[in-house]
This record gives C-alpha cells, structure tokens and sequence, in this order.
C-alpha cells in the first residue's frame, strides 16, 4: 500500500495548534504549509466529525484515579464579539468578562485527583440550543452520567457552579450516591425552622459562633419535605460572601467544618485554571470561519491539543506555558546563532 504524504489528517491540524504562537486561522496556516492549500485545510474541516470521545480517548490512559476524587463542572465563553455571521455563536453572559459578549459557549467536565493535585480533562459539550435543543443542565446531566456509566471513573464528589445548583442537577447526583458541594444565590429560599416558619433568602438568616464553624442543616425551597443539606457561609474576601451546600450531612470534618468546606470549595478552581490555560495556549478562541462544523472540530482540536501539552507539561516538571512558549526560546536560540535577517 502506498502512503499519501498529502494526506491531511487531524495530527495535522493539531500540529498546527501547538506550533503556532499567536495566529490561529486557516489562512495562516496555509501560508505557512507546504503541501496543503487553504482549500484543502477547509474542506478537511468541514468534513470531519471531531467528538468529545477523542478527547477522553486521549487522556483515559493519562488519569491516575482516586476513590476520593472530585468532578468538576463549569461553563466558559469563547470570544466571538467582533463576529456577526460565525455559526453557534450568540450572545450570553460571560463569567470572565462580566458582561453579555457574543461568543461559543462550552460546558466542560474537569477530574481532578486531591491525591496528587492532578487534573484532566475528560468532557465538554457545544452550547448550540437552537440546534440540539439542550440546556447547560442538560449537558451537565449527560456528562455526569457518562462519567460514572460509561467510563466508570471513581469521584466521590461534584463541585459546581451556581448557575447549575439546581434541584434537578442535585438529585441527579444525589440519585447516583454522589457528594456535591455548590454555592447558592444569596436570594436563595430556605428554611432553617424545619416548617415551622415560612422559606426566607439565605442572606437574611442568621448565624452564631457555632454555625460559621459547622454549617446550617436547612430545607431548600421546592425540593422534597424533609429533604436536608448542609448550608455554610464563607466570607471569600471583605465584600463578598459565598454560600455552600452540600448532601454530606455526616461527613467526618475536623472541628472547624467551615475550614473543611472552604478547602473542598478551592478545588472548583482547577476548572477555571483549564480554561484560562485552553484560551492561552491552544487558539481555541482563534478560528474565524463561518461554519459551526468547522468551529466545532477546532475547539475539539484545542481540547485535544491541552491534554498532549499537560501530559508533556507533567512528564516534563514545566507548566504547560513553558511547553508551550518553549518552542519560541529554541526559535530565538536558532536566530541569535544563526540570523535570518542579520542587523546591519
């Protein structure tokens, strides 16, 4: 059999993303490839199917598991605020910005293992619900399972964002005989009395020494009487305070629980730290075509291009900046010897 070296592939394209500093587009790419056209890069694109299963088939055999490990769900915008005719994209409130922006939203799914402070990404899925008519919670919902049917991943808890503190998101895990620790809206209703007075806004109760330091048991408006989670408060900096829920009632804390809370709550942060490193480093947010095909199958690139330079960046003891931003250290090492547009 004989091998097609104009074959363009997937690697291809990926290698493009790790290589390429700052420009993203096809047209750069392009122009600087040799055997491939902008055309050809383009019906390549389009044509392909790039799914979250690559991405797990990517880093299934680079997860060190834990019993005691945490799942990981959050949301984050692509920038698309200076496109008007990009497919998928809409206009929705940005975390990082915040403000509305005009962008791809990408629900993602981190496990992180507390054990070694080791995480990965294993999940995300496309907001588009014009086309496939599901909610963030939805998506949410299809990951989580997955991760516990389908690639039967020990965690012992979800850790979550507001946006997705609902009812139906907390007996999800519930059902599954999972933990989740999530803040709640600060107009919240709740109710400490077990029914004897009236739901009021979380903000409004009040707490003692021994609550900051143990939580509340409460009831969560609209969900089953006699339904209880644990509620703590957390004072995250002068003016701003968070509130946490959780289903593990009879968890074995230390004498300050709220302590306890407060250091499972920081793990949520690593979602965050993907997604920075994501919009860094791999050019997610950096196609400009048109198609929602094509902008679908480079975020499943990126994704795939993050987990090949955290898995370097782990072999390696470097940050996943410095495998990435290293490769231009060996190009000015090249040019200080050996100039290509000497100084005269």
């Amino acid at each position: 059999m004989t091998y097609c070296t104009d074959r363009f592939t997937r690697l291809d394209y990926c290698q493009f993303l790790v290589s390429s500093p700052l420009n993203y587009s096809i047209t750069h790419f392009a122009d600087h490839a040799k055997k491939w056209s902008h055309d050809k890069i383009n019906r390549y694109l389009k044509g392909e199917k790039i799914t979250p299963r690559f991405l797990w088939e990517k880093v299934e055999d680079q997860i060190v598991p834990s019993e005691e490990g945490y799942l990981l769900f959050d949301d984050t915008v692509l920038d698309k605020n200076h496109s008007r005719k990009i497919e998928t994209v809409r206009s929705q409130w940005s975390g990082n910005e915040k403000r509305v922006i005009r962008g791809i939203g990408v629900v993602t799914c981190v496990y992180v293992n507390p054990e070694t402070d080791q995480f990965w990404s294993i999940d995300y899925r496309i907001y588009d619900p014009e086309v496939d008519g599901k909610t963030k919670i939805d998506h949410l919902r299809e990951m989580l399972s997955g991760t516990h049917y389908q690639k039967k991943l020990p965690f012992r808890a979800v850790l979550m964002d507001s946006w997705y503190a609902s009812r139906e998101v907390m007996r999800h895990v519930e059902k599954l005989d999972k933990v989740y620790f999530c803040p709640i809206k600060k107009n919240r209703k709740v109710d400490e009395t077990g029914g004897a007075e009236p739901h009021c806004r979380v903000e409004d109760l009040l707490w003692s020494e021994a609550d900051e330091k143990s939580g509340k048991t409460i009831h969560l408006k609209s969900f089953p009487k006699g339904h209880r989670v644990k509620l703590f408060r957390l004072a995250v900096s002068t003016s701003r305070t968070d509130y946490i829920v959780t289903n593990q009632l009879d968890r074995d804390f230390t004498d300050d629980t709220q302590d306890d809370t407060q250091k499972v709550c920081a793990v949520r942060w690593k979602i965050e730290q993907f997604h920075r490193e994501a919009k860094q480093v791999t050019g997610i947010e950096g196609c400009q075509c048109r198609s929602g095909r094509i902008q679908r199958n480079h975020i499943g690139c990126a994704m795939l291009v993050w987990a090949r330079l955290k898995e370097i960046a782990t072999q390696t003891k470097q940050s996943i900046y410095q495998v990435k931003f290293g490769q231009l250290s060996d190009y000015l090492i090249e040019q200080l010897r050996s100039p290509s547009v000497r100084f005269a």
